[in-house]
């Protein structure tokens, strides 16, 4: 019987939009892109050029500071463009994709008597090494640096998350698989974890060889760090892994059929869209694509695209792609009307956490919000709202305040080794102050992280 941990805090934003429970094709992308800024802390070094033809599996770039690990390309085609921004930054590969998918055929590897070391390079190898990443940091794992723990998530609580067990129908094999590869590779104990209120107990208690927790409560229940804070929480020099669940099961396709597997399946949501479903698409595919058939509505001041959720995503706007983690593709509207005494008015159209507006008597409610913020920035003052929704035994005010004045040691005293930027997505959404918590995570990470790496490159002395 898995073990049940129960959260207390947390908030569900109930959001019109939900993709329905059918699986049909995107159209079929004419260019896919990869992205080297979806991988934190990469210094990426081209292996294609434009012109260059690739198949689903060719490398397209390297880590200059780990140069095993790869990424490779998803479809087969023309490498059209190398995008770069200022001083050369590597920005994008652009590749004009084949009508149907021709893939590099790998070698086969047996995986059962394979040690790890070599399991190890295969996965890197072969490009299935970029969906396995590490927290602290979010980055994509040092395969030399073993964790204490792994995670696989089996459910995400974000708004209008898709479902884990409907992205994995069909795939069950290949994840069985894929779990076995990560027990194997890390040395550690995988945890998979699930929802008391979600179906994924049956298909997540099949699996022998993984732990099962299962977690009770509001968003952001789903959250790794939240996970790991209840289950194995980090210290400074721990590390834990962690893989979605989707990209767990195309692990086990490579393994089970030597080729790289760049299907990705996702929920296209958000009150915008007229038409809420799932897809079958390719990684990287744009948003043209993938909004081809569908009639956004039609708004004051248009409309978002964000690739992910609305509290973490990306708005990439119409002619953006998908990052390379997201699984989800939500559209909403713009909000950048002014409401006049709007905070006087009885508010039963709008969300809120307290019982400021009207909308607390109708707590089953869905709402089509929009991007207005309902403030400007305002002085960073302690007003309880974030502890309400942060689920950790954390003080999320005190550790901001402490990456504000550059106080590295406060930071870890505080925990800074073991939130991620989107588990401050919710305090963000509650901030009176408007405080952009995410990006200041972000950025202590990224000067830690960067420590990290210099520290690997110093000699040794004996």
């Amino acid at each position: 019987m898995a073990k049940t941990i129960h959260l207390k805090k947390g908030l569900d934003i109930r959001l019109v939009g939900e993709a329905a429970l059918s699986i049909e094709p995107a159209s079929v992308s004419d260019t896919v892109m990869i992205k080297p800024t979806d991988f934190v802390g990469i210094k990426p070094k081209t292996l294609v050029q434009a012109g260059d033809e690739v198949l689903a599996g060719s490398p397209l770039f390297f880590d200059k500071n780990n140069p095993d690990f790869k990424v490779v390309s998803p479809v087969s085609g023309e490498v059209v463009e190398v995008v770069r921004g200022p001083k050369r930054v590597l920005l994008g590969i652009k590749i004009l994709a084949d009508k149907s998918v021709r893939s590099l055929e790998f070698p086969r590897i047996d995986a059962q008597n394979a040690d790890a070391d070599t399991l190890t390079h295969y996965l890197c190898d072969h490009g299935a090494w970029a969906f396995i990443r590490t927290k602290p940091f979010d980055a994509v794992a040092f395969p030399d640096i073993k964790p204490k723990a792994v995670v696989v998530s089996g459910f995400d609580s974000a708004p209008l998350a898709p479902s884990v067990e409907f992205l994995l129908k069909g795939k069950e094999e290949a994840f069985k698989k894929g779990l076995e590869v990560l027990a194997k590779v890390s040395g550690a104990k995988v945890f998979l974890t699930t929802h008391t209120k979600a179906n994924s107990a049956g298909w997540a208690n099949a699996f022998s060889g993984t732990e099962n927790v299962a977690f009770s409560g509001a968003h952001p229940a789903g959250s790794v760090s939240v996970q790991l804070h209840h289950i194995s929480p980090l210290n400074k020099g721990e590390f834990a892994w962690y893989v979605h669940a989707e990209d767990v099961a195309r692990i086990g396709t490579l393994i089970l059929e030597a080729r790289f597997d760049g299907s990705r399946r996702i929920a296209l949501t958000g009150s915008s869209v007229n038409k809420p479903m799932y897809l079958e698409t390719i990684q990287g595919s744009s948003m043209a694509s993938l909004l081809k058939d569908q009639k956004l509505a039609e708004t004051e001041f248009g409309n978002r695209i964000i690739s992910g959720n609305v509290l973490t995503g990306d708005e990439v706007g119409q002619d953006g792609y998908l990052g390379f983690y997201h699984h989800q593709v939500t559209v909403i509207p713009e909000g950048k009307h002014r409401e006049f005494f709007g905070w006087a008015a009885p508010g039963f159209d709008k969300f809120s956490l307290s019982r400021t507006f009207f909308s607390w008597i109708t707590p089953g409610k869905k709402y089509a919000l929009t991007t207005n913020m309902h403030g400007e920035h305002r002085a960073f003052v302690v007003t309880g709202e974030y502890e309400k929704v942060f689920p950790m035994d954390i003080y999320p005010v005190q550790l901001l305040k402490a990456i504000h004045n550059d106080d590295i040691e406060q930071q870890e005293n505080l925990g800074i080794y073991e939130v991620s930027p989107e588990d401050f997505a919710l305090c963000e959404f509650v901030c009176t102050s408007k405080i952009e918590s995410q990006s200041m995570v972000r950025s202590a990470h990224d000067l830690l992280y960067g420590e990290l790496v210099d520290s690997r490159k110093e000699p040794v002395h004996h």
